[in-house]
């Protein structure tokens, strides 16, 4: 899960201005949202999770079905930022926080900054380390400590109309060079159309593609706090605004933003040639484009260098621990198990909540790589993802990535408003997060 557009059910738009310590709720609101219950001494001991996964209730249903020492009671404490600001609240009331949370992964710096998560190491976690990847571990870790457990993940790739590109006789670009070249040969045949859409209003989806452009922003460990590099305006991030500025400049790519009712409607006529997606793509495009099925397919994300193999994330999500939990050993098993490599509970996230596992035993399983998907006219897509998953390089968020985001979206506004140049928008965004993290007590490096 992450910043993102997914259908009704994920309602993924909110406004993200908090700042690393800001808290817009009430402690009363988060003292009656959630928190550890009392148990029965002679009964299991309850774990409360809050958690906004679609479909959530018969994952909880059968880990209770399945667990006789612990029972889940789960709350859906509101979407992302809702969410946050009532656990940022209740954290500081020292009342009324949950045992398991559901945290993206650009949001767990913050909250470990503040001492506020149990390190899950000391309970076991790291017998679990070898069922993920290097850096999806790595996004919930640091050294021995572990700070949640990876759920799902993003990986990005490109989804494209096969009936468009055999109408105008357009080929599966491998290259951004390419992707431009066929945007070009279909705006030529089809004035109205656009090769692809450039969501300037969701911040993940545009650090996914400089991630994956090897832009590194930030240099930032939990386990060093008050130190921190920030580099939005490198050389690879501009590289991704200059040529993004020229597609939107030349018409190639549509500027609507994601999660509107134009945007859905782009999906589901032939304004779009294709959708640069990430790994819960194939389900978001399946409840909003439903009269589009059978003609869409899957491709990996075109490269800066031919040949090469540099993949970007856009979301992911996991489980961590309060630190106002009485059963720090059972809300973690709850957080390793609840998902974890359980196939009956991931054949629920993957069939009704399109959720893409970051367990490796689960993406190696053979019910989800070969999954042929109607939509995709019997494609096996998750063989495309699969292996662009398993490509990303590591990336260090920042400990204050909504304020981040929130300034990289109306920055890129701007520029898309032709107020200010694309890579203009990199240099504002740079000097203004450095002075944002001197002001917060961070001491900033280059």
């Amino acid at each position: 899960m992450s910043l993102r557009h997914f259908s009704i059910e994920r309602g993924r738009r909110w406004p993200i201005i908090a700042t690393v310590m800001a808290l817009a709720a009430t402690v009363g609101l988060a003292a009656g949202c959630g928190g550890s219950s009392e148990d029965d001494a002679s009964g299991p001991v309850t774990v409360s999770v809050w958690a906004w996964y679609p479909e959530f209730q018969p994952v909880v249903d059968l880990f209770n079905s399945t667990h006789t020492d612990i029972k889940i009671k789960w709350t859906n404490a509101g979407t992302g930022q809702d969410q946050y600001t009532k656990l940022q609240t209740a954290l500081k009331a020292g009342k009324g926080a949950p045992d398991v949370v559901m945290l993206e992964f650009q949001e767990i710096p913050t909250f470990q900054m503040t001492k506020h998560l149990v390190d899950l190491g000391k309970y076991g976690a790291n017998d679990i380390k070898g069922n993920y990847v290097d850096w999806a571990w790595k996004q919930v870790s640091s050294g021995d400590s572990v700070y949640a457990i990876p759920v799902d993940a993003g990986p990005m790739a490109m989804l494209y109309r096969q009936d468009i590109f055999d109408k105008y006789g357009l080929t599966v670009p491998k290259t951004w060079a390419e992707f431009k070249e066929q945007a070009l040969k279909l705006k030529a045949a089809a004035p109205e159309s656009f090769m692809t859409d450039f969501g300037g209003n969701d911040g993940g989806f545009m650090t996914g593609l400089m991630w994956q452009a090897g832009a590194r922003p930030y240099t930032y460990s939990v386990s060093d706090p008050k130190n921190i590099g920030i580099t939005i305006n490198s050389d690879q991030a501009k590289q991704v605004m200059t040529y993004w500025e020229d597609m939107v400049g030349s018409g190639l790519a549509d500027t609507t933003s994601y999660g509107t009712t134009d945007f859905y409607s782009g999906l589901a006529s032939e304004k779009y040639a294709t959708y640069l997606a990430a790994g819960w793509g194939p389900g978001y495009l399946q409840s909003v484009a439903k009269a589009t099925s059978g003609k869409w397919r899957a491709a990996p994300l075109p490269q800066w260098t031919s040949g090469a193999n540099a993949q970007g994330d856009w979301g992911g999500s996991s489980f961590a621990v309060t630190d106002q939990t009485k059963h720090p050993e059972q809300a973690t098993k709850v957080a390793m198990e609840i998902f974890g490599v359980n196939q009956d509970a991931w054949k629920i996230g993957i069939d009704k909540a399109y959720l893409f596992p970051t367990a490796t035993p689960i993406l190696n399983w053979d019910y989800f790589l070969n999954k042929e998907y109607e939509f995709f006219g019997g494609q096996k897509v998750n063989e495309v993802f699969v292996p662009a998953y398993n490509g990303i390089g590591e990336f260090a968020w920042s400990p204050f990535n909504s304020y981040n985001f929130s300034q990289l979206t109306t920055l890129v506004g701007q520029a898309i408003e032709k107020k200010t140049s694309w890579t203009e928008t990199l240099d504002a965004l740079d000097k203004d997060l450095t002075s944002y993290a001197t002001k917060q007590g961070f001491t900033v490096a280059p």
